[in-house]
């Protein structure tokens, strides 16, 4: 006997479901509460719907769901205050919970422009902790329930496979950690590849028996919107498209070009388009950069494993390459940087600076986010308020003079991004 299947794909907006499987049984969840609140905002149709009721469960969604948030913080707070290796000696965990909890970009993107990614990173901060605590297992476990939640994640995965081999899969006996194949164990290896098969199985096995894997990967990988985000992310393409309008500009000017040609890439709008001067950029051409970018920190890990602080590294260059050089950036990315290299930033006054100068431009760049009037003063105090308080914090640890040279470097760059903006 023939089954045959007739598949509807909901196409009433682009938007529909553009996350991984279990985002949406997260979803689903969310909806059994939702109805009790306002029914009308179930309804795919209501594209634009807003009612009070509506506002109210989404913010107190965010609010619940960011409980994982604190529970994670609190966790590297613990293993910070407790780990007596050199690289923790002297860190005091407040000052990380207010790194992190206090995160101006988590805090405009979640309760304000309205997100769900305070559990999404309280998830990846949970993962990383129990590498800490050498419990790879569960760590890998954790990462990859997170890929399978939101598959931008997918920027540090190079990061997490490299470590997870070297640490987890290679049983090194010597003093300092050396590299040899004989120590490189396959029930380890099997394993932990079970573990994560595992979990996309459970996450993507039932699209691959009913044969909707294609439809599910052009919604996950939608190249079609474009090489920016409608709202651009101030990476590498930015710089690439500023330098094509003004090549236009100036060839139309010099006689070099008949007419200015069409600026899509400036009119807001999510789609393909070509640029005028300069070769227009594939996702191959991306994904090449990018792959350029984080090699290098990925052939340290390897060959020069450091513990956790060298897993953290990694993860914030991987997550800041597949920022400055990914295909269609969003710019919420740069939290994938911001976040992890928080704990660093607690460990010595160079990565205190780095953090300042990376999270307080990270920050500004985010906003335009919020566009309304009634907004502005809302979001600048939010960020002087974090800035502030995140070198206070920092000041409290390092008492040095680095720190302040490095706060206002970031403070004159700020003010000169308002004048080219």
């Amino acid at each position: 006997m023939k089954f045959i299947f007739h598949i509807h794909f909901q196409e009433t907006s682009e938007w529909t479901l553009d996350y991984p499987p279990f985002f949406a049984w997260f979803e689903f969840c969310l909806s059994h509460l939702a109805k009790y609140f306002d029914k009308e905002m179930l309804v795919v149709q209501n594209l634009n719907y807003a009612s009070p009721a509506t506002i109210l469960f989404q913010r107190l969604s965010v609010i619940l769901t960011d409980l994982l948030l604190v529970y994670a913080v609190k966790e590297c707070c613990n293993i910070i205050g407790t780990c007596k290796s050199k690289e923790f000696l002297g860190i005091r965990p407040f000052v990380l919970a207010v790194l992190l909890l206090w995160n101006f970009g988590l805090l405009i993107t979640d309760h304000i422009h309205f997100q769900y990614n305070g559990f999404l990173f309280g998830i990846l901060l949970l993962s990383i902790v129990r590498h800490f605590q050498n419990r790879h297992l569960e760590g890998a476990l954790l990462f990859a329930v997170l890929l399978n939640l939101k598959h931008i994640y997918l920027y540090i995965a190079p990061a997490y496979g490299i470590f997870l081999l070297r640490s987890y899969c290679i049983i090194s006996n010597s003093s300092d950690g050396s590299f040899c194949w004989r120590s490189f164990s396959t029930v380890r290896f099997t394993l932990l590849g079970s573990l994560v098969l595992s979990v996309f199985a459970l996450s993507f096995g039932p699209f691959i028996a009913l044969g909707q894997m294609p439809q599910v990967l052009s919604r996950l990988f939608p190249f079609k919107r474009g090489l920016c985000h409608a709202y651009w992310a101030p990476n590498m393409w930015a710089l690439y498209n500023v330098v094509d309008k003004a090549l236009s500009v100036l060839g139309v000017k010099f006689q070099l070009l008949k007419t200015l040609p069409k600026a899509s890439m400036t009119g807001g709008l999510v789609q393909e388009f070509y640029h005028s001067v300069l070769p227009s950029v594939t996702p191959l051409a991306t994904l090449i950069c990018t792959l350029i970018s984080i090699l290098p920190s990925l052939w340290i890990l390897w060959w020069r494993p450091n513990g956790a602080q060298g897993f953290l590294r990694c993860i914030t260059i991987c997550a800041l390459g597949s920022f400055l050089f990914g295909w269609h950036v969003h710019e919420k990315a740069v939290l994938m940087s911001i976040l992890p290299f928080s704990l660093l930033a607690v460990k010595s006054r160079e990565d205190a600076g780095i953090f300042l100068m990376l999270s307080t431009s990270g920050h500004f760049s985010l906003l335009p986010l919020l566009f309304t009037a009634p907004e502005l003063p809302i979001k600048v105090l939010l960020m002087l308020l974090y800035t502030l308080s995140s070198f206070a914090a920092l000041k409290t640890l390092f008492r040095s003079a680095s720190i302040y040279s490095f706060f206002l470097l970031t403070a004159r760059w700020t003010e000169l991004s308002k004048s080219i903006i």
